[in-house]
């Protein structure tokens, strides 16, 4: 695999978390948060790993994940400003306003326990964020805790 395209490993990838990488189309960055599939252990060809576009579909200029990893909880990602609750390995919303709604899936491959991205949409940019504005802040409601 190409070395430009190298995301980390699958070890940097929390449990219990995300991992937060922004790509390039262009011009234009984009937020996308790596998560740990449930069945990384079983053997079977699947990556260990799915990849996500950072914003929930009730409201997209909410991010999942702010810099710190999303919210996991029960092996679903968290919407923190509203609650609703993504599966892991498929982007689903099956609880919140947003039911039903996908999250945008972004290609990556793991080879020799690194994690890469193959989708052709988009070249690697950096881990962490892309360094845009956060316009998820506001007086909308947070579930969060804080």
């Amino acid at each position: 695999m190409d070395e430009d395209r190298r995301i980390a490993s699958v070890e940097e990838v929390p449990e219990d978390g995300t991992l937060l990488f922004t790509v390039r189309d262009g011009f234009d960055t984009e937020e996308v948060v790596l998560i740990r599939l449930a069945g990384d252990e079983s053997g079977d060809s699947s990556p260990p790993v799915a990849a996500w576009k950072n914003y929930c579909q009730h409201w997209t200029d909410v991010r999942l994940d702010k810099g710190s990893g999303a919210m996991v909880r029960d092996g679903e990602i968290v919407c923190q400003r509203h609650g609703a609750t993504f599966e892991r390995d498929s982007g689903y919303c099956d609880f919140g306003p947003c039911e039903g709604a996908y999250l945008e899936e972004v290609a990556v491959a793991v080879e020799d326990g690194a994690v890469y991205l193959v989708d052709d949409r988009y070249e690697f940019a950096n881990l962490g964020p892309s360094g845009e504005h956060d316009l998820s802040t506001g007086s909308r409601i947070d579930f969060s805790g804080t």
